[in-house]
């Protein structure tokens, strides 16, 4: 099954997506909130069984330790919302996509961000799941 989100047309539908990123993975910062990467250290809302290792996708919203950035934000848990991963995953329409690398825009725990500009493309299905990051990105694939 999918996830469903309730947007203004009702309930919105979205695939089930490959999970392409792990706990432990060193993900690229796409926006200009001071980060410039960051280890992914938890995946909130992932249920999985015994000694499962938690996996995230696009659109998941993931904590993370900063691990190179400005002074202020690094070393800091934070919150982050995946915009693109290089695993290829496949879309309802069939298209295959996959990005060139893997990359986070930095959150609040209300999905407002942190930055004011997106670096890259953001992919279709995190448009959709969190709507303050469509209205900062440049590009949405």
């Amino acid at each position: 099954m999918g996830k469903r989100k309730l947007g203004k047309k009702g309930i919105i539908f979205l695939p089930k997506i490959t999970r392409g990123l792990e706990i432990g993975s060193v993900v690229k910062v796409a926006d200009n909130s001071g980060a410039k990467t960051a280890r992914i250290i938890a995946v909130p809302r992932y249920k999985a069984h015994y000694q499962q290792v938690p996996l995230a996708t696009i659109g998941s919203m993931v904590v993370v330790a900063v691990q190179k950035g400005t002074p202020d934000t690094r070393r800091k848990i934070l919150r982050a919302v995946i915009v693109r991963q290089r695993q290829h995953f496949r879309r309802a329409n069939g298209q295959h996509i996959e990005f060139e690398d893997n990359a986070m825009v930095i959150v609040n725990e209300a999905g407002e961000t942190k930055g004011t500009e997106i670096s890259g493309p953001v992919a279709r299905e995190a448009a959709i799941l969190w709507p303050r990051v469509a209205t900062i990105a440049s590009l949405i694939v």
